[in-house]
């Protein structure tokens, strides 16, 4: 009796522990995109041009986003892949984990990939259209032809200031890559959205143990026991067993 009172709780237990680990995971893999989100916000480098006097000079901030321009694409896609994770089981499950870890890799790869030459071409894509014309009217040049500030002739200089941004956009990438290893490695033991209401299969009680019996069938002695063990063994995977069973004395 304490062997078979004892496996309601157990299957609670467990359930809850799948419970938990899946929303652990599904929080692993939003607090990477956030830190990718937010890193990608702030000034990551400064394009500056000094021409020769009277002409003012020049500061342009380029930020991360305008850096990495997938960046925010990549961010909105993982999100995505969390959804899926959380509504996917098996196959499908393993499939969205394995694309979070992948968005989680292109996205820890992307802080590295930035340039003197990539800040200068995302500075002059910054600019406004007033900032483009007053820049070719003084060097002579087309607005239009024009890739990087230049003013008279003067080179821009560049200087970055992304460290802490860049390692903090590699921590939110670990953490989408370890969220979907997570889901691939554990895909069986998460909880799935649907658990708590189908039963799975082979563990539907029979509905002679559920109402003592089908009609014209006596159970044997030592069986109440077991009915109860299964029917709240059926209670806390929430299935209703007394579903389907003949009414008790008919």
């Amino acid at each position: 009796m304490t062997s078979a009172a004892s496996r309601p709780r157990l299957a609670g237990l467990l359930a809850g522990s799948a419970a938990r680990e899946l929303t652990a995971t599904l929080l692993l893999g939003a607090l990477g995109a956030g830190l990718v989100f937010l890193a990608s916000r702030p000034g990551w480098a400064h394009v500056s041009t000094v021409p020769p006097r009277p002409l003012p000079a020049s500061n342009v901030t380029v930020t991360g986003a305008q850096l990495v321009p997938y960046a925010d694409a990549l961010v909105l896609a993982g999100l995505a892949t969390l959804g899926a994770v959380l509504a996917t089981r098996g196959v499908l499950r393993r499939a969205a984990g394995l694309l979070l870890a992948a968005i989680g890799a292109a996205l820890a790869a992307a802080a590295f990939t930035i340039s003197t030459a990539s800040a200068i071409s995302a500075a002059a894509a910054g600019l406004s259209p007033a900032e483009a014309s007053a820049g070719s009217v003084m060097d002579g040049s087309n607005a239009a032809a024009s890739a990087v500030p230049n003013v008279a002739g003067t080179a821009p200089q560049v200087t970055f200031s992304a460290g802490g941004w860049q390692a903090m956009l590699v921590a939110g990438g670990l953490a989408m890559i370890c969220a979907g290893a997570l889901v691939v490695v554990r895909a069986r033991r998460l909880a799935v959205m649907s658990s708590r209401y189908d039963a799975p299969a082979g563990t539907r009680p029979d509905p002679a143990a559920a109402g003592g019996g089908t009609r014209g069938e006596v159970g044997s002695p030592g069986e109440p026991a077991a009915d109860a063990a299964s029917m709240w063994e059926a209670l806390s995977r929430g299935h209703d067993p007394t579903a389907g069973s003949s009414p008790a004395g008919s």
